[in-house]
């Protein structure tokens, strides 16, 4: 007799339990660094995903190239990643696609120890400098980088080849992932380097001769950064869900330029290892204020450029015929006010 009224109970938990089952976590992929702020901020506010959809499965990576193959291996729904690796995976034909940006022009070539006493703070002539140094020392000056395809790494060379105009074997390039960066500086085991945020705001308070060469636009104008990717598989099966991560995108974005004391403790949980200072932290929002853009259609003809670029150099095998591919605009356009 129990049992006839146990049955539909049982049977409404079971279909409960199946109903959760079926709404599965996002896997989310993401660097530890500055370009990925935006997701920190949505999840340490608790913004980032709609009320009621699980807890996302979250997946950092130490380098591009790694988060790439994820990508390719159709791995991860979604992805805070440089523009260098997204086209690599959508021309390996990963189904993905750019929603948001994340930020611009934030790389910076910081000169420390012999190399950064040759540098007038003002108006520092790099050329000039390495050339002293390399006759002063008897070698080149390492200049440390991200690994090749990165888009810190193809800054760098065309800010050497383009904007200098000087021929980049003048210095080692030293390739390495973000950790190794920041203890090769620390170590001052390398002369300079092209970093991205929070480094430069770390290093520049921790060696106090550091100085900053160059930054941003003066490396690569209009050079795209870190963006939003989403599988498209995602915007199909969950167009909603993927317009909440844009519109939380834009919320974010607005705190990080706005109120970077309120986005401190949210990006400094995830960035080096969650170990600096909130002083660092907050100097490295505050210094990338300009760079934080969230618009994908500012970002599309410097992605076109970024990709001839990294083809002339050697470092990007596939390229992408159609970069406006990579890009759905359309949920950003809904966002934007």
């Amino acid at each position: 007799m129990l049992s006839r009224y146990l049955a539909p109970s049982l049977f409404a938990l079971s279909v409960s339990f199946s109903a959760q089952a079926a709404e599965q976590a996002l896997e989310i992929g993401y660097l530890p660094i500055m370009p990925a702020a935006q997701l920190f901020v949505g999840l340490g506010s608790g913004d980032l995903l709609p009320e009621g959809q699980p807890e996302p499965k979250l997946v950092q990576f130490q380098s591009g190239p790694a988060l790439t193959q994820a990508l390719i291996a159709g791995q991860l729904d979604v992805a805070y990643v440089g523009i260098g690796p997204a086209l690599v995976a959508k021309a390996k034909e990963a189904d993905v696609k750019v929603v948001a940006s994340n930020i611009v022009e934030q790389v910076s070539v910081v000169a420390i120890g012999d190399l950064a006493s040759y540098l007038d703070a003002d108006k520092p002539d790099f050329a000039a400098a390495v050339a002293k140094f390399t006759q002063e020392k008897g070698h080149k000056p390492k200049v440390a980088s991200y690994p090749k395809g990165a888009v810190p790494e193809a800054a760098l060379q065309y800010w050497l080849r383009n904007m200098l105009k000087v021929d980049p074997t003048v210095v080692e390039v030293i390739y390495q992932g973000e950790a190794q960066i920041q203890q090769a500086l620390s170590n001052q085991a390398v002369d300079a380097a092209a970093i991205l945020e929070p480094t430069v705001s770390q290093i520049l308070k921790r060696q106090p001769d550091a100085k900053i060469v160059a930054h941003g636009g003066e490396l690569f104008p209009n050079e795209p950064g870190s963006v939003l990717l989403v599988r498209e598989s995602l915007i199909e099966s969950k167009p909603e869900l993927v317009q909440h991560l844009v519109n939380a995108h834009l919320r974010a974005t607005a705190m990080l330029r706005d109120e970077p004391a309120k986005a401190t403790p949210y990006v400094q949980k995830y960035v080096g290892g969650g170990r600096l200072p909130k002083d660092i932290v907050l100097a490295a929002i505050e210094r990338s204020h300009d760079q934080f853009q969230p618009d994908p259609r500012k970002i599309i003809d410097g992605t076109a450029q970024l990709q001839d670029f990294q083809v002339s150099l050697g470092t990007l095998a596939t390229k992408l015929a159609d970069v406006q591919s990579l890009f759905d605009v359309r949920f950003y356009e809904k966002a934007a006010p």
